[in-house]
């Protein structure tokens, strides 16, 4: 037994071809004291070096490579001693596929340990970095509290204190304290406010003494709305008491009062317009009488402000719902047409003017205002006092296209005289303003200085201002124009009545501007248009020379004696007769005759055209047109009674010679004497 127990306490040792391994052998020692010996590879795998392992690793490889080769080699040759080298041979590859074995096992244990020791080095770094997050974590925390802390602003930042001179000037010294806060901007800041404190403190009790007041004459105020309130009913009582006294002094003070409330709902251009004119009438014409039309209620809704509620929202929303799948949508044409109704509105107000002749005759004017251009328009009508003798040819002078025409030079009133309009019709497919103008009415632009309304052309503005001062500058010269204007085509309506009948009317104080004989009488009196005067040979000059427009108006007339006839064509411009008809003439005699080939006849047209400040008569000159007409029979006479005769052709002159000239002719290009003298009752060169 001892020998059994001594050969067991010796180590194990495992040979082979390599050299000796010697395992450990660990002592463990149970309840009974008896001994046990147990092998641990993780210890030995600490002791081993690896490149000796490996270098076992390839050396067996090789061994067992070897002993394959010559175990494959035996059996090839098969002898009889060959089964027992094979036996050993294949013990020799046993203890070297247990070495193999060994090497794999220590290598995986290898493996687990660099695993084992990788991951508790990967659990190290990982704890640092979180330890590095949270590092920058605190920083980036205590950088942001740095920054708020520097942006910081106190309340006392937004109050507006005093400058610090007016401080030290105003603050008591117990607040100020300047030997202590003139060095020290935090405690001079602290008596800042103490300062700002104090005052307002004071300005408190100051607002509450006003607030006392202000409810004291709050109802001192209400006191007197209530007296007012009762007084209103009587002051009504006293007005209606007085209405027959009104009516009867011809002071209608109550319906002068009701149109200036209506006068609060115009337009400023209206306005401005009604309240100028007013004035005008009130101190300069008492027969100038202004009045406000149109639907207030309308013009109140204009002004008052949308009321948008959710009730009416929600019922329109329903009703749309309901008509969307019945209505169809509607086509680019009618939307352009609702635009372009809706730019040409007109407020529902208009002022309307009455100028009141001595013969009972009335120029009604209404002026219009158009919202969404800003531009004023103006209608007209006529009445006149007695139904008057209406002339074929006087079809144009009264109709509200060309009554006001001209008024001023150049204002034809068919364009819009606000440059920014133009920008607007373009978004609305308006091409040309003229076609709206006979609903709308006349933009001129003396309509727009009577509103106070003025537009540069260098500088297009889609709203201006109203101004008082502009109107009140135009307001009298344009009164008086518009009175000239009537006066003029009421006198011309009876002179053209006369005309159509062939007699020229000549007053009693124009008598003297002719003899009393004159043979040469007119024949027809008609009006033209512009393309039949154009067409016309010998009215070329007057057209190249730019004195015809298309808005003045024309007329031809005949004027005969014996076979001789004068074709007579007249410019009349709108503004007659402060603007002179421009006759032009030509002679059907022994050949076809004007001012371009005959000297005598260009004479005619410059004693008409020229010295037509001779024929104005009276004043306003309205006997002007008939007095060119009849100087033109006088100046035909005194042609035709100063030509030659011709001897050859028996019997009596054809024009015996009626008038008395000193002399027939006179310089090389033979002109006649066409200028009458009265009271001698000869005819004379000029």
């Amino acid at each position: 037994m001892s020998t059994d127990s001594a050969k067991k306490r010796k180590t194990k040792v495992i040979r082979s071809d390599g050299g000796a391994v010697e395992k450990e052998v660990r002592k463990v020692r149970g309840d009974g004291d008896q001994e046990s010996k147990a092998y641990s590879e993780e210890t030995e795998v600490e002791t081993r070096d690896p490149a000796k392992d490996y270098d076992l690793y390839k050396k067996t490889c090789e061994d067992l490579q070897r002993l394959m080769a010559e175990i494959h080699e035996l059996k090839s040759k098969g002898g009889k001693d060959a089964s027992a080298e094979i036996d050993e041979r294949r013990i020799q590859s046993c203890i070297h596929f247990m070495t193999l074995k060994k090497l794999n096992r220590l290598a995986h244990i290898r493996l687990k340990k660099g695993r084992d020791q990788t991951h508790e080095a990967k659990q190290k770094v990982d704890a640092l970095h979180l330890q590095l997050q949270n590092l920058l974590y605190e920083v980036m925390h205590l950088q942001k509290e740095i920054t708020k802390c520097l942006e910081f602003k106190s309340k006392h930042e937004e109050i507006d204190l005093v400058n610090v001179e007016e401080f030290y000037k105003d603050a008591p010294l117990d607040i100020s304290k300047p030997t202590f806060t003139l060095n020290d901007p935090h405690q001079q800041t602290l008596s800042r406010l103490d300062w700002e404190l104090e005052q307002r403190k004071r300005l408190a009790e100051k607002y509450k003494e006003s607030l006392a007041n202000k409810e004291k004459i709050m109802k001192d105020i209400e006191i007197k709305k209530e007296y007012l309130s009762s007084l209103q009913p009587r002051l009504n009582t006293i007005m209606q008491a007085s209405l027959p006294v009104q009516e009867y002094l011809s002071m209608p003070f109550d319906q002068a009062h009701k149109q200036y409330e209506i006068a609060r709902h115009l337009p400023p251009p209206l306005y401005v317009l009604y309240v100028q004119a007013n004035s005008y009438g009130q101190a300069c014409d008492k027969n100038l009488t202004v009045a406000i039309e149109g639907d207030v209620e309308e013009a109140k809704a204009l002004a008052r402000p949308p009321e948008d509620s959710q009730d009416d929202e929600s019922d329109s929303d329903a009703e749309e719902e309901q008509t969307t799948t019945k209505r169809r949508r509607p086509t680019l044409g009618l939307q352009l047409d609702d635009k372009r109704r809706e730019m040409l509105k007109r407020h529902p107000l208009s002022v309307t003017l009455d100028l009141k002749y001595k013969d009972g005759s009335i120029l009604h004017l209404y002026f219009h205002y158009l919202m969404n251009l800003n531009i004023m328009t103006v209608k007209t009508k006529v009445t006149t006092a007695t139904e008057m003798s209406i002339a074929i040819s006087a079809g144009d002078l009264l109709s509200p296209a060309s009554l006001l025409s001209c008024l001023y030079p150049g204002d034809h009133g068919k364009k819009t005289p606000n440059p920014a309009n133009q920008y607007q019709f373009d978004k609305v497919g308006i091409l040309n303003f003229s076609d709206y103008i006979g609903e709308l009415g006349h933009p001129y632009v003396w309509v727009q200085k009577l509103g106070g309304l003025h537009f540069p052309k260098d500088l297009p503005q889609k709203f201006v201002m109203a101004d008082n001062s502009l109107s009140a500058s135009h307001m009298e010269t344009t009164i008086k124009l518009l009175r000239v204007r009537l006066q003029s085509r009421l006198a011309l309506q009876k002179q053209f009545a006369s005309l159509e009948h062939s007699i020229v009317p000549i007053s009693s104080e124009c008598q003297h501007l002719f003899p009393v004989k004159i043979i040469s009488r007119l024949i027809k009196w008609s009006a033209i248009s512009y393309e039949d005067y154009a067409a016309l040979p010998f009215t070329k000059h007057v057209i190249e020379a730019d004195m015809a427009q298309e808005t003045d108006l024309f007329f031809s007339a005949l004027i005969e004696r014996g076979t001789a006839k004068l074709h007579v064509a007249i410019v009349l411009n709108p503004g007659y007769s402060t603007i002179p008809p421009i006759f032009c003439i030509c002679l059907n005699w022994k050949g076809e005759k004007s001012s371009r080939n005959d000297d005598n006849l260009k004479a005619i047209e410059g004693e008409v055209n020229v010295c037509f400040k001779e024929l104005l008569g009276p004043k306003p000159g309205h006997q002007l047109l008939t007095n060119q007409i009849q100087r033109l029979c006088m100046c035909l006479d005194v042609y035709l009674e100063t030509e030659t005769h011709d001897n050859s052709v028996e019997g009596p002159k054809e024009f015996p010679r009626e008038k008395m000239c000193l002399r027939l002719v006179r310089g090389p290009n033979r002109i006649k004497p066409f200028k009458y003298n009265h009271p001698q009752g000869f005819f004379t060169h000029r």
